[in-house]
């Protein structure tokens, strides 16, 4: 204004204005000075901002106003030329660079630039809204409007609530093919700038620009085709979107051709990155599949969710496939279909005879190809792994089944020669039908008749590959509990033995081969001198404190890693009880391994926890009671005084003694279940829903009832007192005939040999009843205790001269 001022000009008549401007710098640029040129430099850059409408104006302390960024730029200039900062009007050194707001100039500023926004923006819709559009025209108003949006982004709504954004669009859609591919692309530049206001770009969807824009993919210039690819790139922000960009008919395929276009590295980069945007939802994938674009799918199916993954397999089955995708698909995802498939429908493969082929391909076919062998095995695993269905399968002619000999003899053999993977796969077969029920013995005998099966299978027990030696362990462990003396003598042939406590003891052993280990250590037949070499102090400490971690672990609901090592290691201690001497048991009381069997009898998982916890209690009794035996006899006097105890009468006073075993236990005596507080958790697993765990519950209480010495009755009463014969009463009464009633009326019988109890059960007709019945239909051993209970009962006369009175303890 200063400048129009000057020069005599009115400050609003800018063409005037420009030509004076440009006078000057004609002038400026003919002098020689290098001062004046840099001043023309400096000139130039405001003079062009002065040609523009200030944005955001200025104060220096001079008390001028400029443009921020011309103004910056000047201090920049200055500062590169080695000069203090200055004023360009008044030339005044400056002390300080801060520059505030002129907030009067701003509001007017503003004001005006409103003001014209909504005159150009009428001026725009006028134009656009003529019959007879003309080209010129219309260029005029999508510069002026992608002005409007670039340069003043606030006032993109004028634009848009004025109707140029639909306008716009409408007339793409009327006169695509008449106004030329150059004017398309620069609508859609506009439109793109547009997009940055969501309410612009969700009228654009509305009028159907998706569609428009895929149109112009296929335009003759390369900027058309660009700013189409960035409109649909800006809308795809939206994951919701990109689904209805990919289903619109043709998009996907003029974008996949654009992506791989490299004369045009742009725009194929610009198509390219659209194309993974899509890829990220669900929705857009089959879309992307259909357009030739697998890999999104492929992805998924192998590595998503169990939901995703039946989704995507749903969608390839709906396809029609060239043999180069069905190539690409079996090698990428055969294992996940055949996972997926076999998950709930292994029945049905069965049924429709696909075992024989599968057993063909990876048996007799010599010229398969070792990826169909791989995966004929690896089918197979996964058949096997489900009990219940494929037992009673042929799997050739003559009728013969999985489990049948040829097979498994087979199947050893072709461990020596088959490639990696397909070994793994044999051993997870070998370990499927040795689990199940119907078929786990005569594959295990099998195996062990097979020759060198065992041989072979310990050998991958030391494999690299983590998953051979899963498998390996699991097999072994099977063979353990059915052939443990065969598999014993091989590991000792081979120096293995040790093999199994290393693995326990090595950190980097998987939990699942470590709770192996432990079950095929605890289910070996051990010499006494192999126990005391494996299960020295320091390993036993080692269990006692793994059992105890694991306890802490389960926690009620327990992984069947851990009830499975749980199992193992109280295998273990179990060696260490069977024999015991002066150096043992003093390992037993520091460890306090009584009550860690005691509190494994509330594993809640597995009924064989339950049950070695009752037989280690056995053991550990049995021995206290050795012992106590061994202890009961009172050493003669000895010494100077000894003569007087015989002439006087009188002994030193003896300690309280253990009802039990008669002799002194001091609490906690971890070989007496009485002070050890375990006669209750037996008693109570005489109700337990596994026989195995009753049965061992009451053998563990029988070795309360084994001394028939002076001490017995008062056994008895003790047993009484802890409702242990009442238990056991009741427990005989309710049961049928077998092993449990067998061990339950031994305890009866000698529970009767006392008066007290004799005369207490005398009058229950349940227990008379059931005593009665297995006289009449017991065994022979059955028949003799339940005749001398009942004769003790008085309830028959005594047999063979023998009185019932005569067998009672007096």
């Amino acid at each position: 204004m200063d400048l129009a001022r000057c020069l005599g000009i009115d400050s609003d008549n800018y063409s005037e204005l420009l030509n004076q401007v440009k006078l000057l710098k004609e002038d400026l640029a003919n002098s020689t000075s290098v001062s004046a040129r840099r001043i023309l430099v400096s000139l130039e850059t405001i003079l062009d901002n002065w040609s523009e409408v200030m944005k955001e104006p200025v104060v220096l302390e001079s008390s001028q106003t400029y443009e921020r960024t011309a103004i910056e730029y000047w201090f920049e200039r200055c500062l590169d030329d080695g000069r203090d900062p200055t004023c360009p009007v008044t030339g005044q050194v400056l002390k300080s660079l801060e520059l505030k707001l002129n907030i009067g100039l701003a509001g007017a500023i503003e004001e005006w630039v409103n003001r014209n926004i909504e005159i150009l923006v009428k001026g725009a819709v006028e134009q656009l809204s003529k019959e007879n559009v003309e080209v010129e025209g219309v260029e005029r108003v999508l510069d002026v409007v992608y002005k409007i949006s670039e340069e003043y982004p606030s006032n993109r709504f004028r634009a848009r609530n004025g109707g140029v954004v639909v306008m716009i669009v409408k007339l793409l859609k009327n006169r695509s093919n008449g106004i030329g591919t150059v004017l398309r692309g620069k609508a859609l530049m506009t439109l793109l700038t547009m997009a940055k206001d969501d309410e612009s770009k969700k009228i654009m969807l509305d009028e159907g620009m998706t569609r428009l824009a895929i149109h112009s993919l296929t335009g003759s210039s390369e900027k058309e085709r660009e700013y189409a690819v960035k409109l649909l790139l800006e809308f795809s922000s939206d994951e919701a979107y990109c689904t209805r960009i990919a289903s619109e008919k043709g998009a996907l395929v003029l974008l996949s051709s654009m992506a791989g276009n490299l004369e045009h590295p742009a725009v194929a980069n610009l198509a390219e990155e659209l194309l993974t945007q899509m890829e990220r939802t669900d929705d857009s994938v089959q879309h992307l599949a259909a357009a030739g674009r697998f890999e999104p799918l492929l992805s998924r199916l192998c590595e998503g969710p169990d939901d995703i993954k039946i989704q995507m397999a749903s969608i390839i089955g709906r396809m029609t496939l060239t043999n180069n995708n069905k190539e690409q698909i079996a090698r990428q995802c055969a294992q996940t279909l055949v996972e997926l498939l076999l998950d709930d429908n292994a029945t049905i493969l069965v049924d429709c005879a696909v075992l024989p082929a599968l057993v063909a391909i990876l048996l007799q076919d010599e010229g398969s190809s070792p990826d169909w062998k791989e995966l004929a095995a690896s089918i197979i695993a996964n058949i096997v792994s489900n009990p219940g269905h494929w037992e009673l399968a042929s799997i050739d002619r003559k009728g013969n089944s999985m489990q049948s000999e040829s097979v498994v003899f087979s199947l050893v053999r072709l461990l020596f020669v088959a490639s990696s993977q397909c070994q793994a796969s044999i051993l997870r077969i070998l370990y499927g039908m040795a689990s199940s029920p119907q078929a786990a013995e005569s594959v295990a005998m099998h195996i062990q008749n097979s020759g060198d099966g065992i041989k072979t299978i310990i050998l991958f027990l030391e494999y690299p590959e983590v998953e051979h030696r899963t498998y390996a362990f699991k097999l072994t462990r099977v063979l353990a509990e059915r052939f443990g003396h065969d598999l014993a003598q091989e590991l000792k042939l081979s120096d293995k033995l040790s093999l199994f406590k290393e693995k326990l003891l090595d950190d980097k052993s998987t939990e699942s081969e470590k709770s192996d280990a432990a079950c095929i250590l605890a289910n070996l037949p051990l010499s006494e001198d192999e126990v005391k070499t494996i299960m020295e102090a320091g390993f036993v400490k080692w269990t006692i404190m793994t059992l105890k971690k694991q306890k802490g672990i389960s926690n009620g609901r327990t992984s069947r890693p851990i009830s499975s090592m749980a199992e193992g290691l109280l295998g273990l201690l179990l060696h260490f009880t069977r024999s015991l001497d002066q150096e043992t048991i003093s390992v037993v009381k520091e460890h306090q391994i009584m009550t860690i069997f005691c509190e494994q009898l509330s594993f809640l998982a597995k009924p064989r926890v339950r049950q070695l916890a009752a037989v280690g209690l056995k053991n550990l009794s049995e021995a206290g009671r050795s012992l106590a035996a061994a202890d009961s006899e009172p050493p003669p006097p000895q010494g100077f005084c000894a003569p007087l105890v015989f002439v006087c009468g009188r002994a030193p006073p003896k300690p309280s003694t253990c009802p039990i075993h008669n002799a002194p236990c001091e609490n906690n005596n971890q070989l007496c279940l009485l002070k050890s507080n375990c006669i209750r958790p037996l008693v109570d697993h005489l109700r337990d829903e596994d026989t195995s765990v009753q049965i061992a519950a009451i053998e563990a209480l029988s070795t309360l009832m084994l001394d028939m010495g002076n001490g017995y009755k008062r056994s008895v009463d003790e047993l009484e007192k802890q409702d242990v014969i009442m238990a056991v009463i009741e427990l005989f009464t309710e049961i049928r005939p077998g092993v449990l009633q067998e061990k339950a009326l031994w305890m009866i019988e000698k529970a009767l040999r006392v008066d007290g109890p004799a005369h207490k059960y005398s009058l229950n007709q349940s227990l008379v009843r059931a005593l009665v019945e297995a006289f009449k239909h017991g065994n022979a051993n059955a028949k003799r205790h339940a005749q001398d209970a009942l004769t003790n009962l008085k309830q028959i006369s005594g047999v063979s001269g023998k009185a019932s009175s005569h067998s009672r303890a007096r």
